[in-house]
């Protein structure tokens, strides 16, 4: 169908810390990478040429035991995350090795507060931080979707630049202060019965934190979704799950990852609720979706609430 349009993982700096148990995986216990971020049809590169408009909304929030967040040894950490981003991607006529090719971008504003017990300096306080401002950009330079009857294959690679403001020392950070490269390749199906399926894979790979001398390990995730459309009006309803797997397969290295190489995992399913109002000249595609986090191991297990509205014309 051509309402297949793209959002992504993107939203850097959106989360400040993550963890579950004793210590915690990735610098501040959560990396570029974000559960939800590419699971639906309203997720999918465009398999159409044209312009694409997107706005999405992530708020998440959840409680961690200990972990490096600026840098600090942090206990008992709370933290709240709000991000709205605005996207907009492109694409061409002329197909590249018989996909359609489409780039483009993601930029965030992150919202977070962040309380804590920190170690510094021979003492241990509890401490609030707050900060708002740009996150890390999510840039697009490969978006490829092949088209084969009822199926659509896709090959995408997010990269996260640390645009976002970072301060070591600081336990509440909108930018992250490294890269991230996530390559990622799926398949997703949309049928005559109005079924629709998809599932997609990627590895995040992270550069160093120069400020605070720690790189994060690698991050393998699994994405996906099925759902099932129904005919309201002049457009569709849709209903159906969303699921994810994470599993950082290399550990955390580097000077400042003085806590060891901690690898986590974790994984989450939930609703998502679904309207589209394709036409011949354009589509509108609105989604709400719930995620929880569950059976986790060195994360926080905490709740992700998406709100996307993705216009392509």
């Amino acid at each position: 169908m051509n309402m297949k349009l793209l959002t992504t993982a993107v939203a850097a700096g959106l989360i400040a810390v993550q963890g579950t148990s004793s210590v915690y995986a990735e610098e501040g216990g959560a990396g570029h990478y974000v559960p939800g971020a590419l699971a639906t049809i309203i997720d999918l590169p465009p398999n159409k040429p044209g312009k694409v408009f997107e706005v999405a909304y992530l708020n998440y929030q959840g409680d961690v035991g200990t972990t490096l967040a600026g840098g600090l040894l942090s206990t008992d950490l709370e933290a709240e995350s709000d991000a709205l981003l605005f996207g907009g991607f492109y694409t061409f006529e002329e197909k590249v090795l018989g996909a359609w090719y489409s780039v483009g971008a993601l930029v965030p504003y992150v919202d977070m507060e962040v309380t804590a017990t920190v170690s510094a300096g021979g003492r241990t306080v509890r401490r609030t931080d707050q900060a708002d401002g740009l996150g890390d950009i999510t840039f697009m330079p490969l978006m490829m979707a092949w088209q084969k009857d009822a199926y659509q294959f896709n090959a995408v690679l997010p990269v996260y630049a640390p645009t976002g403001d970072y301060e070591q020392g600081r336990l509440a950070n909108p930018g992250k202060n490294y890269w991230t490269f996530d390559p990622t390749v799926g398949v997703s199906y949309s049928g005559p019965s109005l079924l629709n399926w998809a599932v997609h894979t990627g590895f995040a790979i992270n550069t160093e934190n120069d400020d605070t001398n720690y790189k994060s390990g690698t991050v393998w995730h699994v994405e996906g979704s099925v759902q099932k459309l129904f005919p309201a009006g002049s457009g569709l309803i849709g209903v159906g799950a969303n699921a994810f797997y994470y599993d950082q397969i290399t550990g955390d290295s580097g000077k400042g990852a003085n806590l060891g190489d901690f690898e986590g995992k974790t994984l989450g399913v939930g609703p998502v609720l679904t309207y589209l109002k394709p036409t011949a000249t354009d589509s509108l595609v609105f989604e709400l979706r719930w995620l929880p986090e569950m059976d986790v191991e060195r994360r926080l297990e905490g709740d992700y609430l998406w709100a996307k509205l993705v216009y392509q014309f």
